[in-house]
């Protein structure tokens, strides 16, 4: 095999429809847009726009509110960690952070670290490097045998030693 001879499987790759061109094509003359109307025209069809009507999303009273300066952690509860121990994807030997819940496959996202829950049971003994830890899990780690220690965030550090 040589670069030059590598293809794609026959069917692999399905052009696009190139509507509007004649009649043979199956998608000429309105092109699929049916008669008249403004969806038939360019450039409009609003999205959300009722016809003057006053708009779904407009009708629906507003809840809630959105934190834009809320930490997104991942949390991990202790009895998933525990049972990934026991299935020999985490080393107890090595201190547990986020780094290692990420390749373990048990911190998905948190881009602000990982913060531990208590939820399960943990008998292993284990050292964690967390981002946050709620007290009934540092309770039940330290039962265990391990220990959590708690880093405080980068920005929060930059702002300490500001001061």
């Amino acid at each position: 095999m040589k670069l030059n001879e590598i293809r794609d499987n026959a069917g692999a790759r399905k052009g696009r429809m190139r509507i509007g061109r004649g009649i043979g094509s199956g998608k000429g003359k309105t092109g699929g847009r049916g008669q008249k109307g403004a969806k038939a025209r360019s450039g409009v069809s609003i999205n959300g726009f009722e016809g003057g009507q006053m708009p779904l999303h407009m009708r629906i009273p507003k809840r809630g509110f959105n934190n834009i300066f809320a930490k997104d952690y991942a949390e991990v509860n202790l009895g998933l960690i525990q049972k990934f121990i026991d299935a020999g994807k985490i080393d107890v030997k090595q201190v547990v952070d986020h780094a290692a819940l990420q390749a373990a496959g048990l911190a998905r996202g948190g881009k602000d670290g990982v913060r531990l829950l208590g939820k399960g049971e943990l008998t292993a003994k284990v050292q964690f490097k967390v981002a946050g830890a709620s007290k009934g899990a540092v309770a039940a780690v330290e039962k265990a045998g391990g220990a959590v220690e708690v880093t405080v965030p980068a920005k929060a550090a930059k702002a300490d030693a500001a001061e």
